[in-house]
C-alpha cells in the first residue's frame, strides 16, 4: 500500500506532536578494556536482556548485538542514538536538531511504537503515542558499560510493545568509575560537557555523581531554512552500589531541564526526574531474586498545543532458579501505574485530560537442557492493561549448538503493541462545540481501537569458527495484524483511528567481526528487508500510510575499522549507507565518519571526529521542503581523568 499524500488534519496533528519533541540485574564492569579482548572474550560478555539472568552472549539464542561503550568511545559518539547506529541491526534516522527515527525491522517514524527501550532497568516510555522522546533521554556515555540492541520481539519478558525490538542500555556500576572525570565536546553545532565523581560509601559502597550540559544549533534545509529545532538541555545524577555481586543494593536517580525551540511559538519546556532503587541476591542453592522499584516525573509543555504532567511507579519482582538439574526458570512480575495530566491547546489533546493508566504482569520462562548440545526454551508472559485488558504473549525457542564455538537457533513468538493515548483519546483540534455529548472533531482516537499484534518466526545461526573472526546472521519472518488506519467517522464528521490493515515483513540481518592484527579489528554488518502493507475490505484509510509517516529502507550497511597506531593513538572508520526512502520519498545516502584518538599521557585524551568526510550534505528523513540535511562537520573532544 502507498500514497504520496497524507490526510492534512493528521498531519498537523503529528507534526504538532513532533515538535514536542536494564537490566534487572546489572553485571558488573569488567576491569579490561574492550579493544583488549579477544573475539573469544567478547563472545563471552554477560547480557540479560534475552533472557533476563545473565548468559553469555555466544549462548543467547536471539539477534542481539552488544554495543560496548568503549565502542562509543572510539565512535566519537555524542548522545544516545549516534551511539545507537553501531548497531547494525538497527535503522537510525536523524530527523533535525533533536528528533530521531530509531527502529528495528522496519516502520521507521519519529513515533516509532513497537521498539522497547530501558535505562538501567527503567523504561523509557510515553504512553502518548507508546514510543521514546529521545530529545530528553541522556546518559554521560563514558559510564556506559554496554547497550544491548535485541532485533525481534521480546514481549514474554519485557511485555507490550516489545515487537520490533528491545534497546538495554546499561551504565557501570559506581564501583567502575571511581574518581574524577571531566570531557568536553566542540563542534560545528554541538557542543557538551560533563563532569562526573566517584568514590566509597563505607566498607563496601560506592558513589558517583554528575552533572552535564549538552545543546545543537538548528540545523537547516536544502534551501537554507532553519529547523528551528534547536536545544539546550541540563542534566545531574548520581549512583550508589552497596554489597557484592551476590547480594547487593543499587540506588540512583537523575533530573534534566532542557528548552527546545519550535517555529512560531516560545519555546517548548521539558523536565524530569527518577529515582530507582533495586535488590538483588543470590542464595546458597544458586537461585537469585530481584526487586526493583522506580518513580520517573515528565513533564513537557509545548505552547499551542498541551502541557504534560506523567508520573510513572513501576515496581518489579524477579526470581530465577534450578530445577531438577535440567530446568532454568526465570519468573516474576511487575505492576506499573502511570498518572497522566495533560492540559490541553487549541491545536489537538487528549480527553479525557487526567488518566491513571495500568499496566500488570506476571511472566514465567523455563529453558529445558534437553541434550547436552540442545536447549528448547518456552515462555509466557499474561499483561492487562487500561484499554484492551488482558494480553497473552508466548515464546517458544529451540537453540543446538552442532559443534563448539556455534549456535544455530529458532523461534516463534507473539507479541503486541497496546493501544497509546493517540489511539483513543487524541482530539485535533478541540472544538468548543459538543454534539449529543461528543466532542467535535477533525482527526480523534478511535474508541475501539484494538491492540497491533505480531506473530514471528526467526532462525539464526551464530559461530566463532577461528579465534579472529566472528559472525552471526538471522532471517525474520512477521506478519502483523490490526495495524493503524485513519478512517472517516461512521457516526460524523472528521476521521478516526481504527485497525484496518494488516502488515509483512521478512528479511535477513548479519553482522561479522575480524581481529586482522593485534592492533586492528574490522567489523561490519547490515540488513535486507521487505516490508508491505494491505488494507482490509472496507478500509478508506486517510493517512496513506498505517504508520503515519513510516518509510523504511530495503537495506542499510555499515563497515567499521579500529586500529591502534601505537604511542597511545588509534584512528577509528566508519562507512554507513542506508539505502532510498520510499514515503516520503528520501534518496539513499553513503557516510563516513572517523575519528583520531591520542591519549597525550596518562589521564589526559584528545580526539578529533569528522562526519560526513566524503559527502558535502544529505538529508536522512522527511518531505524534501522541509527536511533538515547534515553537512560535514568536525568536533574536538577532551577526557580528563585526574
Amino acid at each position: 500500500m502507498s500514497s504520496s499524500t497524507v490526510f492534512p488534519s493528521a498531519a498537523v496533528c503529528v507534526a504538532a506532536l513532533l515538535a514536542a519533541p536494564a537490566a534487572m540485574a546489572v553485571v558488573p564492569a569488567q576491569n579490561e578494556e574492550i579493544a583488549e579482548l579477544s573475539l573469544e572474550e567478547l563472545a563471552n560478555i554477560q547480557v540479560t536482556s534475552v533472557s533476563k539472568r545473565s548468559e553469555s552472549l555466544s549462548d543467547a539464542a536471539a539477534s542481539i548485538f552488544v554495543i560496548t561503550g568503549n565502542d562509543i568511545r572510539r565512535a566519537g559518539a555524542a548522545s544516545l542514538p549516534e551511539a545507537l547506529r553501531l548497531a547494525p541491526n538497527l535503522q537510525v534516522a536523524r530527523v533535525d536538531a533533536r528528533n530521531y527515527a530509531v527502529t528495528a525491522r522496519g516502520f521507521s517514524s519519529p513515533f516509532e511504537n513497537k521498539l522497547l527501550v530501558l535505562v538501567d532497568g527503567r523504561t523509557v516510555y510515553s504512553p502518548l503515542f507508546s514510543g521514546v522522546f529521545w530529545d530528553v533521554q541522556d546518559v554521560v556515555l563514558d559510564d556506559v558499560e554496554r547497550i544491548e540492541v535485541i532485533s525481534g520481539p521480546g514481549a514474554t519478558l519485557w511485555g507490550a510493545n516489545a515487537v520490533n525490538g528491545v534497546i538495554n542500555i546499561i551504565t557501570k556500576s559506581s564501583a567502575a568509575s571511581q574518581g574524577a572525570l571531566l570531557t568536553t565536546t566542540l563542534g560545528k553545532d554541538a557542543r557538551d560537557g560533563a563532569v562526573r565523581y566517584g568514590g566509597r560509601l563505607g566498607g563496601d559502597g560506592h558513589y558517583r555523581a554528575y552533572a552535564k550540559h549538552a545543546e545543537n544549533d538548528d540545523t537547516h534545509t536544502a534551501a537554507g531554512a532553519t529547523s528551528q529545532t534547536g536545544w539546550h538541555r541540563d542534566q545531574a545524577g548520581f549512583r550508589t552500589d552497596w554489597g557484592s555481586t551476590t547480594q547487593g543494593l543499587t540506588v540512583q536517580g537523575d533530573v534534566y531541564d532542557a528548552q527546545l525551540r519550535q517555529a512560531g511559538t516560545p519555546n517548548i519546556k521539558v523536565a524530569g526526574a527518577n529515582l530507582l532503587g533495586r535488590v538483588a541476591r543470590t542464595f546458597a542453592d544458586g537461585s537469585s531474586a530481584t526487586v526493583q522499584l522506580y518513580w520517573d516525573h515528565t513533564e513537557r509543555d509545548q505552547p499551542n498545543a498541551f502541557h504534560e504532567r506523567l508520573d510513572t511507579f513501576d515496581l518489579q519482582l524477579q526470581h530465577a532458579v534450578r530445577l531438577n538439574g535440567n530446568h532454568h526458570v526465570v519468573w516474576g512480575g511487575g505492576y506499573r501505574l502511570g498518572h497522566d495530566r495533560v492540559e490541553n491547546g487549541p491545536a489537538f489533546g487528549f480527553l479525557p485530560g487526567t488518566l491513571n493508566l495500568r499496566w500488570a504482569n506476571v511472566f514465567a520462562q523455563d529453558e529445558i537442557a534437553l541434550r547436552d548440545d540442545l536447549r528448547l526454551t518456552a515462555g509466557l508472559k499474561v499483561e492487562d492493561n487500561n484499554y484492551t485488558g488482558v494480553e497473552v504473549l508466548p515464546t517458544l525457542r529451540l537453540a543446538w549448538n552442532p559443534r563448539p564455538a556455534s549456535l544455530v537457533w529458532t523461534s516463534l513468538s507473539r507479541a503486541v503493541r497496546a493501544p497509546s493515548r493517540i489511539d483513543r483519546d487524541l482530539y485535533s483540534p478541540i472544538h468548543p462545540r459538543v454534539v449529543n455529548g461528543v466532542p467535535q472533531y477533525a482527526v480523534a482516537g478511535g474508541p475501539g481501537f484494538d491492540s497491533e499484534t505480531a506473530k514471528v518466526f526467526e532462525l539464526g545461526y551464530r559461530a566463532r569458527p577461528t579465534a579472529s573472526l566472528s559472525y552471526s546472521t538471522t532471517l525474520f519472518f512477521s506478519r502483523y495484524d490490526r495495524l493503524r488506519t485513519l478512517e472517516p467517522n461512521p457516526s460524523g464528521p472528521g476521521s478516526v483511528f481504527e485497525n484496518l490493515a494488516d502488515g509483512l515483513t521478512r528479511g535477513i540481518e548479519a553482522w561479522a567481526t575480524w581481529q586482522v592484527a593485534d592492533a586492528w579489528r574490522l567489523s561490519g554488518g547490515g540488513v535486507v528487508q521487505r516490508i508491505g502493507t494491505t488494507l482490509q475490505p472496507g478500509s478508506r484509510d486517510l493517512s496513506g500510510t498505517t504508520g503515519l509517516f513510516t518509510s523504511d529502507p530495503t537495506h542499510y550497511w555499515q563497515l567499521r575499522s579500529s586500529y591502534d597506531i601505537g604511542t597511545g593513538q588509534e584512528v577509528d572508520v566508519t562507512l554507513r549507507h542506508v539505502g532510498a526512502l520510499p514515503r516520503p520519498g528520501v534518496p539513499a545516502y553513503t557516510a563516513v565518519d572517523a575519528r583520531w584518538g591520542w591519549r597525550i599521557r596518562p589521564g589526559v585524551e584528545l580526539s578529533v571526529i569528522a562526519q560526513n568526510v566524503f559527502d558535502p550534505r544529505h538529508a536522512e528523513f522527511g518531505a524534501p521542503a522541509t527536511r533538515s540535511e547534515y553537512e560535514r562537520a568536525l568536533a574536538v573532544r577532551v577526557v580528563w581523568t585526574p
